[in-house]
């Protein structure tokens, strides 16, 4: 049999550069080598695309090796990323942030016609833009916390009357946001005026548009959703975080956040979380995989849709690969759905396009 060749494709020029190198590690040791041939991809920090050639003798593990050591620069050659169709019959993209979670990637794959894996170009620039992602859920009815956007040059103009507006309308504390970014990068809880400024500062050192979020005495609850046409919801799982939330650090450094799963929900209430995920990945034309995250007020019950994340964690103590496995899909399977997956959207585009 053939191997396909799967081109894993990590790194990238954002602040989440770190946690791909760690998702792309796992993945590697992962997937089944006795089907797939590895061809790995690195972008840099500075965006520059290098291709890891493995020293002789050398297997998939110790590209892991390099990739969680960050050394894999020491074995790189130039690449030409419009080169990727000739060394690989499929992209997998084990990567995070901006210029690679938000459809830039995803338009590259599309325009030079390698099929790949997780989620289309509409859905993936929807999600990374929290912003926008708000509107479409409002939109379509889903329910949201309370919200405000603030611009960088509206804020530089008058950041107290901007302050104002956020006190009067959410109050303290809320969540400064970054509107372009994952992992939990950027974000602060603000407890007051003084915090809020502070929180802005370092906000817009990421996006020049923030979304100010009210602060809810919630539960957070992770939905993983898998599928084309008919998306499919493995068991819920909770974050109990550490500190006030689950940041950066609690998600990859901090041993003390629990994850707890299945989630410790009634029936009813999972049903619903898993129905609202299913809808809302659908909302934004999601395809191949996703996390899809919600809190549940701790003081009345109340279901939030918090975001969608097209491109989830893939480490070993991610929660994507975990809900997945706790529902019977091992990890090396679930790789190897999305990449069935994202082969099943490439034929059914090329069928569309020959029939006009």
């Amino acid at each position: 049999m053939n191997k396909r060749k799967i081109a894993i494709v990590f790194g990238g020029k954002s602040s989440e550069h770190e946690v791909s190198l760690m998702s792309a590690a796992s993945v590697i040791r992962a997937i089944n080598k006795e089907r797939y041939e590895l061809v790995y991809i690195g972008i840099t920090r500075d965006g520059e695309w290098r291709r890891l050639v493995l020293p002789e003798g050398m297997t998939a593990s110790f590209a892991a090796d390099v990739l969680e050591q960050s050394t894999w620069l020491n074995y790189t050659e130039a690449f030409n990323m419009s080169y990727i169709k000739k060394v690989a019959d499929f992209a997998l993209p084990i990567i995070h942030g901006p210029n690679c979670e938000d459809g830039k990637l995803q338009g590259f794959f599309e325009t030079v016609g390698i099929p790949y894996g997780g989620c289309g170009v509409l859905a993936s620039a929807l999600a990374m833009d929290k912003l926008a992602a708000k509107d479409v859920f409002d939109k379509v009815g889903f329910p949201i916390c309370k919200h405000r956007a603030l611009f960088k040059y509206k804020y530089e103009e008058d950041r107290e009357r901007a302050e104002q507006h956020v006190a009067e309308e959410l109050g303290y504390p809320c969540f400064v946001k970054p509107a372009n970014m994952g992992s939990s990068v950027g974000i602060t809880k603000a407890h007051n005026k003084s915090e809020f400024f502070r929180a802005c500062d370092l906000a817009f050192k990421y996006d020049k548009r923030l979304i100010i979020e009210e602060a809810i005495n919630a539960r957070e609850v992770e939905a993983a959703v898998l599928g084309n046409a008919h998306p499919e919801v493995a068991v819920l799982g909770e974050i109990v975080p550490h500190g006030e939330f689950y940041t950066y650090e609690s998600k990859y450094d901090d041993d003390e956040s629990v994850l707890v799963i299945p989630a410790k929900l009634s029936p009813e209430m999972t049903e619903e979380i898993r129905d609202i995920a299913v809808k809302a990945f659908q909302a934004i034309d999601g395809e191949g995989y996703a996390r899809v995250d919600f809190f549940v007020g701790k003081d009345d019950g109340k279901i939030y849709l918090n975001e969608i994340n097209t491109l989830p964690g893939f480490t070993k103590i991610s929660m994507f690969p975990m809900l997945w496995e706790a529902s019977g899909l091992s990890y090396p399977d679930t790789i190897e759905r999305i990449i069935e997956l994202g082969y099943e959207r490439y034929n059914d585009q090329n069928n569309r396009q020959a029939m006009l």
